[in-house]
């Protein structure tokens, strides 16, 4: 089956573990105990996005290629049509069109990753920036080639995750920091634009939940016990 057509679903198992996260900005370490869950190992595509919702947001055109162009509060709202079209339970209570969206922990349908969880399963059990050599396993600026690609054409990490790093960032469910910037969430990974700087498990990227741009997009989670 095509890879664009099932990426949404293919999940992987991660195991319950502990991740380090690190805000070079306020020079700030915490350290956070990860539940096991399910994460999808591509990005989700432009044709499964269609799909789901019947849009194509995207500026760049190809089934294969993640979607992009999705705000955070689109990435949340395809999560929640998802797990409709499953007859599993949203995972969020969504209020018009307000940023104020709330979690149900105890539903089983799917949604976005904690960056805690993102970072944990990106690693992999690695200790290093990467995973493996950067242009083995990310489309970044220096072999990009000034476009989007099609999601699983590097290598995946040791768990079996495509496109962790480079590629497309992608949001995840946290505050970045709402003291300072309110509603503003976390993206993660690196995108096919970016310098090797960007690319590495640790960094971390904010913006408004209802930004969209040409290398963000996002990849779905399910708690394990869902």
């Amino acid at each position: 089956m095509d890879v664009g057509a099932v990426a949404a679903e293919q999940m992987i198992a991660i195991p319950a573990g502990q991740v380090t996260l690190a805000d070079r900005r306020t020079q700030r370490r915490w350290t956070v105990e990860v539940e096991a869950c399910r994460l999808a190992a591509f990005p989700v595509t432009q044709a499964r996005y269609a799909q789901v919702t019947g849009r194509r947001p995207s500026v760049a055109r190809g089934d294969r290629l993640p979607v992009e162009g999705v705000s955070w509060l689109d990435a949340v709202a395809f999560c929640n049509e998802l797990s409709r079209q499953q007859a599993l339970a949203p995972a969020y209570r969504l209020k018009g069109d307000s940023e104020d969206v709330e979690w149900d922990t105890s539903a089983d349908g799917y949604r976005l990753p904690t960056e805690a969880e993102w970072e944990y399963a990106c690693r992999a059990g690695t200790a290093g920036a990467r995973y493996g050599p950067l242009d083995e396993i990310a489309w970044y600026r220096g072999n990009a080639h000034d476009r989007i690609h099609d999601v699983g054409g590097r290598i995946p990490n040791p768990w079996g995750l495509y496109d962790t790093l480079g590629n497309v960032w992608e949001w995840c469910w946290d505050l970045y920091d709402p003291e300072v910037y309110g509603s503003y969430r976390v993206l993660r990974g690196g995108g096919w634009f970016d310098e090797p700087w960007s690319c590495r498990a640790s960094v971390r990227r904010r913006s408004h939940p209802t930004f969209r741009i040409d290398d963000v997009g996002f990849r779905v989670a399910r708690s394990l016990s869902s």
